[in-house]
């Protein structure tokens, strides 16, 4: 075998290797990067704390807690164009409109964390008695209702 062609069959595999390894450690990178936007989300909407929901996912479920703060918080959330508030009011009505009260809670939250008054969350719950009928809407109110009481307490 020609020599040249046989040492670049041998250094072949290890720029291959070399490749990979970059690609992951690239990868890792963003993703920290990403995680941490997502972090920063979560701490500006919750009065500086952590989610307990998501810290709780981390537990049994990391690749999701991870995926949600990478991707739907560090990526999605975190774009340009869109005011926290409109965000939150959007989030709170999808939501409630889908009948994930949970989740509607949550968000709802973090509107009344970043100043949006009890009366404009009484409106998305409202609004969306229109497009998805008065039971998801009477559901939602009873679960803002809820966190509206524990608040003023």
């Amino acid at each position: 075998m020609n020599t040249p062609l046989r040492r670049q069959l041998i250094i072949l595999p290890s720029l291959i290797l070399i490749g990979v390894l970059f690609s992951i450690s690239a990868q890792a990178t963003t993703t920290q990067a990403r995680s941490e936007r997502g972090a920063e989300v979560i701490r500006s909407l919750n009065q500086g704390s952590d989610q307990p929901n998501l810290e709780a996912m981390r537990e049994e479920f990391p690749f999701l807690a991870e995926a949600t703060e990478a991707y739907a918080l560090g990526d999605i959330w975190s774009r340009p164009g869109l005011d926290d508030r409109t965000r939150q009011l959007a989030a709170m009505a999808v939501l409630a409109a889908l009948g994930e009260l949970s989740m509607m809670r949550v968000h709802a939250g973090y509107a009344l964390n970043i100043g949006v008054s009890e009366e404009e969350l009484k409106e998305m719950v409202y609004l969306i008695t229109v497009p998805v009928g008065f039971p998801r809407a009477i559901a939602a109110s009873q679960v803002l209702s809820e966190l509206l009481a524990e608040r003023n307490n």
